[in-house]
């Protein structure tokens, strides 16, 4: 299964990755043909062995794989996405504890928060990078990540908005139910139209965002005001746009995997990629809360 996540993924979108990608298709009028590069081909229409969105004749469910073992379900996609989650949510309690941002103690817990960020992030980028999940490197980076959205968030809860934890807790929850139910219910369809804008929105969003981090490192304040005032709402409301389209982005993937087949151990994928939405999600409204609550 292909994460969707644009800035962590790559995986799909090769010959070799172990799981045909996007240029991979079975031979014309016949069914694709496993082979060791592509053990889990499955007859012509397995986005597993072919471009998904490359001969898409209706919108709906996708046929169903024969059950076999060692293939993954929705079962294995909860239980690990809820325990790579759970580590997040441990940490972070942990760090919210243990990490004081008071005048004496700030500098240091901010410190370690922004470490810890930076750890996750590299984590996160060795993972993508990988043929296969490893499930100890995605707990550890939920670990750190954890540290970080704790260290953050109090610093934003207890200095800036009271209750902005909560309240982007919430947002979160909010955002994912509304995009499962309307994936679910087909108001969004996931399509190769879709997939191409939201990769193309995300692309332009992140390069602002690193245009105006570099502006703000040379001349000091908020650069280009890409994260204050009216702009910064703005910014902020985008952000938590495209991560719902995220989140359609990883149900689509998600069903197709359990559709066509995919090996049980691409539940671990599944939870890294909903686990990277959710946090994109949860920091876009602890910002947007932040700005809205700044003076």
């Amino acid at each position: 299964m292909r994460s969707s996540n644009p800035v962590f993924s790559r995986r799909g979108f090769g010959r070799d990755n172990g799981y045909a990608g996007f240029n991979t298709a079975p031979q014309a009028g016949g069914p694709a043909v496993a082979t060791q590069a592509n053990p889990y081909a499955q007859p012509t229409g397995n986005p597993y062995a072919q471009n998904p969105y490359a001969q898409q004749q209706q919108y709906g469910a996708p046929p169903q794989a024969p059950a076999a073992a060692g293939r993954m379900t929705i079962d294995d996609v909860v239980m690990r996405t809820g325990t790579t989650l759970g580590v997040l949510i441990v940490t972070a309690a942990l760090a919210w504890a243990l990490l004081p941002v008071d005048d004496a103690n700030i500098g240091r817990s901010y410190g370690i928060g922004i470490g810890s960020a930076l750890i996750a992030m590299v984590l996160g980028f060795v993972q993508a990078f990988k043929r296969k999940a490893l499930p100890a490197l995605i707990l550890t980076y939920a670990a750190f990540e954890g540290v970080f959205l704790g260290v953050i968030s109090s610093v934003v809860d207890n200095r800036i908005a009271d209750g902005a934890a909560m309240q982007a807790v919430l947002g979160t929850m909010a955002v994912f139910a509304g995009v499962l139910v309307a994936y679910k219910a087909g108001w969004i369809r996931v399509n190769r139209r879709f997939y191409g804008f939201v990769m193309a929105a995300a692309l332009g969003f992140i390069l602002l965002m690193a245009v105006n981090l570099l502006f703000a490192v040379i001349g000091g304040g908020d650069g280009l005001g890409f994260r204050s005032g009216a702009l910064g709402v703005l910014f902020g409301v985008v952000g938590i746009i495209l991560g719902a389209c995220f989140l359609a982005l990883d149900f689509k993937q998600v069903e197709d995997g359990i559709a066509y087949g995919a090996p049980r151990e691409e539940a671990w994928l599944a939870a890294f990629g909903l686990t990277l939405t959710l946090v994109w999600i949860y920091l876009e409204f602890l910002r947007l809360i932040s700005i809205l609550n700044s003076d």
